[in-house]
């Protein structure tokens, strides 16, 4: 080990430790009945059962699936997704009229669109002409880490970049930005 290293040691140990609280916690999901799958922060039980055609339904904390084929992971899945995509887009409108009412009016903007789908990477995505991209998984998370993201890229609609104009922005929209991205990162990490 390089002197160098030895010097630093303490400062590694302790990064690796900061950043393995946000390692992936959650097991792959196998859309199996009993399971259970987030919906704005809360964990909700698979119920899977056979009907002439498709829906899910939200019930008492159960999502209530009814399927041509019960016993396919793979249906159940698609059925989910496309439920969880209707849920979004509805849900992503209504949390960009309420994140834009924080902002004072000479900040104020309204995004040229919006696409909600499947990002790996990313929460969201604001782009040069104004188009919000916000990432599918987001409904899964609380409304306040929500509410953070759609904040974020709102603050891009005015300065694109993370300068520390933009964090200035930021912070004056939504003070406690730190503690809602956190949350988000460690319950859908």
């Amino acid at each position: 080990m390089t002197l160098t290293v030895r010097k630093r040691a303490p400062w590694i140990l302790a990064q690796q430790r900061y950043f393995e609280q946000f390692q992936p916690r959650t097991p792959d999901r196998r859309y199996l009945p009993g399971e259970t799958h987030l919906y704005l922060g809360r964990q909700h039980r698979l119920k899977v059962v056979k009907g002439e055609s498709g829906s899910v339904k939200l019930l008492r904390g159960v999502f209530m699936i009814q399927s041509t084929q019960p016993d396919s992971p793979a249906v159940t899945k698609t059925l989910l997704s496309n439920w969880y995509a209707e849920k979004a887009r509805m849900k992503f409108l209504e949390r960009i009229d309420v994140c834009l009412k924080g902002f004072p009016p000479q900040a104020k903007a309204r995004p040229a669109g919006l696409t909600v789908r499947s990002m790996p990477k990313k929460w969201g995505a604001m782009s040069k002409r104004g188009r919000l991209s916000l990432n599918m998984r987001l409904i899964q998370a609380p409304l306040d880490a929500i509410d953070y993201v759609i904040t974020h890229e709102l603050c891009h609609l005015r300065i694109l970049d993370h300068s520390p104009r933009y964090f200035r922005l930021l912070s004056s929209v939504m003070p406690d930005w730190e503690r809602r991205k956190e949350r988000l990162e460690r319950l859908l990490a």
